[in-house]
């Protein structure tokens, strides 16, 4: 594992940095970070000029081919740039499922032609793009997706319904799996599209979360008609097109960190329990070492990740770890600060908190991390099979046509 830079790499971080420097602000350390789930007019119009000036200076797309409109960079450079950023107070969110899932998809399975349509307007941030998989009936087996798609001419009608979509609301295009043939298994009859998230039938239904915000949506369809031109892959192999876009969902949720140690401990420097400062107490202290080695071990495995990259390598499976761990310690340590705040807890507003109400923010949102992107099950799965090669589970269902498939008990 090697922990420093080349002197190629240090190049390029000295300048990412000098560009944030005098573009942006230091984070405060209060973890007031912009987020997609608080998107209104004014964050969607910060967020696109943050974008446009990333674009101008060279910092979006790092890794896309140039025929892309990309950079055609190394993946460290990408690490590197994600690292200095990270200590500036800039828009995020908007655009990570668009850049960081979407566009790669599209680029990756269409023409020329759409590629040069489509990605350097979402580079620029002209575009917004989101993600419809997740249904009410699938839980996290994304196979067993019944929104059906059927084909009419040159075109396809669309009915069936997606949940959990992020970011619909504000998005201008979507990518979308379908299933073309009941007929076929599971995994054999599903067909894969992009599609104008304002096209006529698209029905869109915001989804109030505990935390106040209304981020995911259901997305509704209704006789929607797609063009075949807006197909990625061919017919029946929408699986295979859906496994690009998951494998870049892992890699982009697993490397969000969120709160972490730091925050923990600066929350409990100034908190007064019945025996001192929360910080001296030895159950806090006990608790506050748990969360460090985690936080140590997933920095130690992001490394690992990192020198892959920089050996032109293809990484390991870090990612499923990471966003394993990450997920359960967000919502352990959200947790343990809402009991030492004791009442004081229940206050969300920003403006009465302690630490802007980070920690309140967190115990509402980070349960959506052991989902997003695959469900703890999920990943303890991937891990097990793919990692430690222990036997798969058992798939009753794999090779059987899908509407063959019990969908609940017969009365």
């Amino acid at each position: 594992m090697d922990f420093e830079d080349t002197s190629e790499e240090a190049d390029y971080r000295a300048r990412a940095r000098a560009f944030l420097t005098e573009n942006a602000k230091p984070r405060s350390g209060k973890g007031m970070l912009y987020r997609a789930a608080q998107a209104d007019e004014n964050i969607l119009r910060q967020a696109l000029a943050w974008q446009t000036k990333k674009y101008e200076a060279g910092f979006a797309g790092i890794t896309w081919p140039k025929e892309w409109g990309g950079q055609g960079l190394s993946a460290i450079h990408q690490v590197i740039y994600d690292q200095e950023e990270a200590q500036f107070s800039v828009p995020r969110g908007i655009y990570d499922i668009g850049l960081g899932m979407c566009i790669p998809t599209v680029c990756a399975w269409g023409s020329q032609t759409v590629r040069d349509r489509y990605a350097q307007k979402a580079l620029r941030g002209e575009e917004i793009w989101c993600q419809l998989f997740s249904e009410p009936a699938g839980g996290s087996d994304l196979a067993a997706l019944r929104t059906r798609a059927e084909r009419d001419g040159d075109d396809w009608i669309i009915n069936g319904q997606k949940i959990w979509t992020s970011g619909a609301h504000y998005s201008d295009f979507g990518v979308l799996v379908t299933r073309s043939d009941f007929d076929a298994p599971k995994h054999k009859g599903l067909t894969y599209f992009y599609l104008d998230m304002r096209s006529p039938g698209v029905d869109i239904r915001g989804i109030k979360q505990i935390s106040g915000a209304s981020h995911f949506n259901e997305v509704f369809f209704n006789d929607v008609r797609i063009p075949d031109s807006q197909r990625l892959g061919n017919v029946g192999d929408g699986w295979r097109v859906s496994l690009t876009t998951l494998m870049n969902e892992r890699y982009t949720i697993g490397g969000r960190a969120g709160v972490d140690v730091d925050e923990f401990v600066e929350l409990a420097r100034n908190i007064e329990l019945e025996d001192g400062p929360a910080l001296k107490n030895a159950a806090v202290r006990e608790r506050i070492a748990d969360w460090y080695v985690q936080s140590r071990g997933l920095k130690y495995s992001h490394f690992r990740t990192m020198t892959a990259l920089s050996r032109g390598e293809t990484p390991g499976p870090e990612s499923s770890i990471g966003k394993l761990v990450i997920g359960r310690k967000l919502q352990d340590m959200s947790a343990y600060a809402i009991d030492l705040l004791e009442q004081g807890g229940v206050i969300s507003d920003p403006e009465l908190a302690p630490m802007a109400a980070l920690f309140q923010q967190t115990i509402m949102t980070s349960p959506s991390s052991r989902i997003a992107g695959g469900s703890d099950e999920i990943m303890r799965n991937i891990i097990a099979e793919r990692v430690l090669g222990l036997p798969p589970d058992m798939r009753v269902d794999k090779d059987v046509p899908f509407n063959k498939v019990p969908t609940g008990k017969k009365s």
